[in-house]
């Protein structure tokens, strides 16, 4: 017993009604805004993931970072 095709036009006529098409159009293109900023932080965080720490300009643990050599 889901819902039907009227019903789900009778909840958006509704909506309309009480929200506005404009404010409506508001909404969606912050969704969207959001959505789009959401994705372009989850590129670039697993960006950083991927590269070595030497390309980061890290030292791993145990790594030597120094090719200066000390001579007695």
């Amino acid at each position: 017993m889901g819902l039907s095709v009227t019903h789900l036009l009778v909840v958006l006529a509704i909506v309309i009604v009480v929200f506005g098409t404009k404010r409506l159009r508001n909404i969606g293109a912050d969704l969207g805004g959001a959505i789009k900023g959401f994705r372009t932080a989850i590129k670039e965080g697993e960006g950083e993931q991927d590269k070595p720490a030497a390309d980061k300009g890290e030292a791993i643990e145990g790594e030597v970072t120094s090719t200066k050599t000390d001579k007695d």
